[in-house]
């Protein structure tokens, strides 16, 4: 990591992240070392989603909490794999796999809610996404009634399961910016997207998503900074 990045305090990220900004949180350099763009599932609009889309570039999911997802039933897509294996053996090595950087997959199943039309627009993914978190925001009470009435898979809004226990037993993106939104008092749903680098064509480097920041005036994280306050509190 280049020593003249600035990286802003947590108490200066969770302002941010309440008042529906976007903030950028790098993993770690023996992870991903990637940078993502993240944003408060509540406050997306279709205008976040094209900045998303055109200044991040990666791909555009959604994650919720490890409590919303056993509510609403749904399954890591490695464990989905593992159960498709049962019937179908030339699948297992797809469900076992891991990523070179150690880690399993956050990815479970992929929704459009039912009021979009081909539900890849801006407009068709900030709905399916506001939904998302209307269903995390009343997980305890309709939420889960909610979630099998109003949405349809596959669709185009991958949603992401962080891990149980959050910070404590897996630190990757999901993770991060789920605890992030925990200690915003938010709603546990949060749109993370990578960014990338147009002219390298890989993942942005910490110098540029920092000349990124600067340029766009958006906070941007160490993701030891959560850490370090998760194991603190």
């Amino acid at each position: 990591m280049s020593t003249n990045i600035r990286l802003y305090s947590l108490e200066d990220a969770i302002v941010a992240f309440s008042a529906g900004k976007f903030v950028l949180i790098h993993d770690d350099k023996g992870r991903e070392n990637e940078v993502d763009m993240v944003i408060a599932s509540e406050f997306v609009t279709p205008m976040h989603v094209g900045i998303l889309r055109r200044q991040a570039g990666g791909l555009i999911c959604t994650a919720i909490s490890h409590e919303a997802a056993s509510r609403l039933g749904l399954m890591y897509m490695h464990d989905i794999l593992e159960h498709m294996a049962i019937t179908a053996p030339k699948l297992s090595k797809l469900g076992f796999s891991r990523a070179p950087y150690g880690d399993r997959s956050a990815f479970s199943i992929s929704v459009n809610h039912r009021d979009t039309y081909t539900g890849i627009t801006d407009y068709d993914r900030a709905l399916t996404i506001n939904k998302i978190a209307e269903v995390c925001r009343n997980i305890n009470s309709d939420g889960p009634e909610m979630f099998s009435n109003s949405f349809r898979a596959p669709g185009h809004v991958p949603i992401l399961i962080a891990s149980k226990g959050l910070l404590n037993n897996r630190i990757g993106h999901t993770e991060l910016c789920m605890y992030l939104a925990q200690v915003s008092g938010l709603t546990h749903s949060v749109v993370v997207c990578e960014m990338l680098d147009i002219d390298t064509h890989r993942a942005l480097t910490i110098d540029g998503a920092q000349k990124y920041a600067r340029e766009n005036n958006i906070l941007i994280l160490e993701g030891s900074q959560l850490t370090n306050y998760a194991k603190a509190v």
